[in-house]
C-alpha cells in the first residue's frame, strides 16, 4: 500500500467531495448560529439524524435581509467545503431562505421586535406637528407621483407654504442609505418645521428601503418632527412606526402636515362671532345694570340722601349731648359722695366734738409730755381758732 502524508490524504478527499457533490440546496434548522468579529456567520445546520458545520462568509451574510438565528427552519443553498488545515467538511452557503415565510416577511418582523425593544415605537416618544409650519422638507423622488400630490394638496391648501425637496431614491438597494442621508440633511436646513418622507404603493420589495434599520434610525434622532407617508392604507412600514405621525398616503401627508386657508378662515369668522356675541351680551347686561342703577332713588332725588345725612348727625349730636349730661351727673353724685367721706375725716370735726391740736412753734405735733420742756412755746388748734402758749411745768401722769 502507497504511503502519503497527512496533507494527500486532506488533500485528496478535498479534491472528491468539492468535485463530486455539485451546489445543493439543503433543508435543515439553524442552531449554533454566532457572527464573527469579521462578519462571516458560523452555524450548524441539523435534521433529526445529523448536523454539519456551515458557514456564511461576510460579502453574502451583508445581503441578507433577516438575521439568522437559532431554531429557524432555512433552506440553505451552497457546497460542501473541505478544510485542509484541520480536515473538516463544512457547508458554505451562498443563498438562505426561511422556510414558512418570505425572507422579507421575516425580516421585516424580526426588525420590529428589535425596535420595539428599543422604545422607538413608545407613543410618549411621539412629537405634535406645530399648526403653522413656515418651511417643509420633503425627503422623496423629486420625480415621483407621490411627490407632485403633496405638492399639489399642500400648495391648494396653504399656497404660501415654503416647500423644500432633498431628492433622494425611493427604491433600489442604494435607496435606504441615500434616505437616511436625506433626512440628516433636511434636519439642517434653516428654519425647517417639519419632515415628510415617503412615496407611492407598491410590492414589499417596492417599498422595502422604508423599512430597513439606518432610515428607523435616521427618523427617530431627527430633531424635527418627521411624518411617514409610504404606500398606501394598508402599507405599513418601520418607518411609519418609528415616525411622529403616520400619513396613510402621500396626499393624506399634506393634509396632515399644513392646514386649510379657507377652514382657517372660516374659524377665524366663527370666532369673530363668537367674541361679537360675547361682547354684545356683556355690553348689553352692563347697559341694563347701569339703567337699573340710575333708577334708584338716590340717582332721582339726591337731596334726600344729603337730608338724611342731616337728621343722623343732629341725633348723633342730641345723643353725644345727653350721654355727657349724663357723665357730667355721674361725676358730681361720685365727687360729692367723696367730699361727704373726707369732711367725716377731717380733723377739724374732731376737734368740733371737744378735742384740740398742740404743736410746737416749729409745726411739730405734740404726742407726750417729752415732746416739750419749760420754756418751749406751743400753739393749740381749736375749732374756731388758735391759742399760743409757753410751758411753765412739765408733769408726767402717775401710772
Amino acid at each position: 500500500m502507497p504511503t502519503i502524508s497527512v496533507t494527500e490524504l486532506v488533500t485528496a478527499f478535498k479534491e472528491i467531495v468539492e468535485s463530486t457533490l455539485p451546489p445543493v440546496c439543503v433543508e435543515a434548522e439553524i442552531s449554533n448560529c454566532k457572527r464573527s468579529a469579521a462578519g462571516h456567520v458560523y452555524l450548524t445546520l441539523k435534521d433529526e439524524n445529523s448536523e454539519i458545520g456551515a458557514v456564511i462568509w461576510r460579502s453574502t451574510a451583508e445581503r441578507l435581509k433577516f438575521r439568522p438565528k437559532d431554531g429557524l427552519q432555512v433552506l440553505a443553498t451552497g457546497s460542501l467545503q473541505v478544510y485542509v488545515a484541520r480536515g473538516t467538511c463544512q457547508f458554505i452557503i451562498t443563498k438562505l431562505q426561511p422556510q414558512g415565510v418570505g425572507e422579507l416577511e421575516l425580516a421585516l418582523r424580526q426588525l420590529k421586535e428589535k425596535l420595539e425593544l428599543e422604545g422607538l415605537f413608545a407613543p410618549e416618544r411621539k412629537r405634535s406637528l406645530p399648526r403653522f409650519p413656515r418651511r417643509i422638507a420633503l425627503v422623496t423622488s423629486p420625480t415621483s407621483a407621490a411627490v407632485k400630490d403633496m405638492i399639489q394638496v399642500m400648495t391648494r391648501r396653504w399656497p404660501s407654504v415654503n416647500l423644500i425637496i432633498v431628492p433622494v431614491p425611493v427604491q433600489g438597494d442604494q435607496a435606504a442609505p441615500r434616505i437616511a442621508a436625506g433626512l440628516r440633511a433636511a434636519a439642517k436646513i434653516p428654519d425647517v418645521d417639519v419632515i415628510i418622507t415617503g412615496r407611492g404603493g407598491g410590492s414589499l420589495e417596492d417599498l422595502w428601503p422604508f423599512n430597513e434599520e439606518g432610515v428607523a434610525r435616521a427618523i427617530a434622532a431627527s430633531p424635527i418632527p418627521v411624518v411617514s407617508a409610504v404606500g398606501h392604507e394598508i402599507d405599513v412600514s418601520i418607518a411609519d412606526l418609528v415616525a411622529d405621525r403616520r400619513a396613510l398616503t402621500p396626499s393624506e401627508a399634506g393634509e396632515l402636515v399644513v392646514p386649510s386657508a379657507d377652514e382657517f378662515r372660516q374659524d377665524l369668522r366663527n370666532t369673530a362671532s363668537r367674541i361679537y356675541r360675547v361682547l354684545t351680551g356683556r355690553v348689553e347686561r352692563l347697559r341694563l345694570t347701569l339703567q337699573a342703577i340710575e333708577s334708584r332713588s338716590i340717582f332721582q332725588r339726591p337731596t334726600t340722601l344729603i337730608d338724611e345725612r342731616r337728621q343722623r348727625c343732629d341725633d348723633l349730636g342730641a345723643s353725644a349731648e345727653r350721654a355727657m349730661r349724663l357723665k357730667v351727673e355721674r361725676l358730681n353724685q361720685q365727687l360729692a359722695t367723696t367730699a361727704a367721706a373726707l369732711d367725716a375725716l377731717s380733723p377739724i370735726k374732731v376737734l368740733a366734738r371737744g378735742y384740740s391740736l398742740t404743736t410746737k412753734a416749729d409745726g411739730i405735733l405734740i404726742r407726750s409730755v417729752a415732746d416739750v420742756a419749760e420754756g418751749t412755746e406751743l400753739e393749740t388748734r381749736l375749732p374756731d381758732g388758735m391759742v399760743r402758749s409757753e410751758v411753765i411745768a412739765v408733769a408726767t401722769s402717775e401710772p
